[in-house]
C-alpha cells in the first residue's frame, strides 16, 4: 500500500524536483511513498509566511497543510542570502521584486543592485529548511546550504529562481565555471541546499514509514 504525503507548494518544478529525489531513494522507492503537490487540493489558500527564518516559514507551510488535508505534509522555505547586501534577499527572495514578482524580475532587479559590485565581493549563498509535519502532531527539519558567487548576467535556461546567475564552489572545484542554470537536473541535485536537505528529510520519512508499516 503507498504512503501518502503532500508537498505544500505551488511550484511544480519543486513538485517535479522532489519526486525525482524521492524515487532516487532505494528505500522510498521500495515503500511506494507517492507524493502529491497543492494542485490535487483545489481551492487551496497558500498561508502567509510570516516568519524571519526559513525554518519558520517551512513550517508554517507544511502545518497548513496537514490542517487542510489531513496529509503527512513537506514544506520548504529556501532563498538567495548575498553578502554584500547583508543576507538579503533571505526569506523575501521569491517575493524580492514585489508582491507580483516572477523569476524573471527578481534576476533583473538583483542583478541591477549589483551592477557596479566586483567579483570578489559578489558572494552569496543559498540556503533551505525543509519541515516535515506529521498528522499526529511530530515535526521534523532539516537544513541545506549551497555556497557560490553571484554572475553580472544569466546563463543558462535549466533550474528556476536564481539560478541562471548563481554558479555553485562545488562546481568551480570541480572544475567547470557554470551556472546552477547551466547545469542537469542531477548535477544540481547533487550539490544543491535543497537536495541536501531534500535527501535528509527523505531518509526521516521513510524511517516513520518503516515504523508505521
Amino acid at each position: 500500500m503507498a504512503y501518502e504525503v503532500v508537498l505544500a507548494t505551488g511550484n511544480a518544478k519543486k513538485l517535479v524536483e522532489l519526486r525525482r529525489m524521492v524515487a532516487e531513494n532505494p528505500a522510498a522507492a521500495a515503500l511506494d511513498i507517492q507524493v502529491h503537490g497543492l494542485a490535487d487540493f483545489p481551492a487551496y489558500p497558500q498561508p502567509a509566511e510570516t516568519e524571519r527564518t526559513f525554518e519558520g516559514n517551512a513550517l508554517i507551510k507544511a502545518r497548513t497543510a496537514v490542517a487542510r488535508t489531513g496529509l503527512p505534509a513537506l514544506a520548504d522555505d529556501s532563498g538567495l542570502a548575498v553578502d554584500e547586501l547583508n543576507g538579503m534577499p533571505g526569506v523575501r527572495s521569491a517575493r524580492w521584486s514585489g508582491p507580483d514578482a516572477t523569476d524573471d524580475s527578481n534576476n533583473a532587479l538583483l542583478l541591477a543592485q549589483l551592477d557596479d559590485v566586483a567579483d570578489e565581493r559578489r558572494a552569496a549563498q543559498f540556503v533551505s529548511a525543509v519541515a516535515l509535519v506529521l498528522p499526529d502532531g511530530r515535526e521534523f527539519v532539516r537544513h541545506g546550504r549551497m555556497a557560490g558567487r553571484l554572475l553580472s548576467e544569466l546563463r543558462g535556461d535549466n533550474g528556476f529562481g536564481y539560478d541562471p546567475m548563481f554558479v555553485a564552489d562545488a562546481t568551480v572545484a570541480a572544475g567547470r565555471q557554470l551556472s546552477n542554470g547551466e547545469l542537469s537536473a542531477e548535477e544540481k541535485d547533487a550539490i544543491s541546499h535543497r537536495g541536501i536537505a531534500v535527501r535528509a528529510i527523505v531518509e526521516v520519512l521513510v524511517d516513520l514509514v518503516k515504523e508505521a508499516v
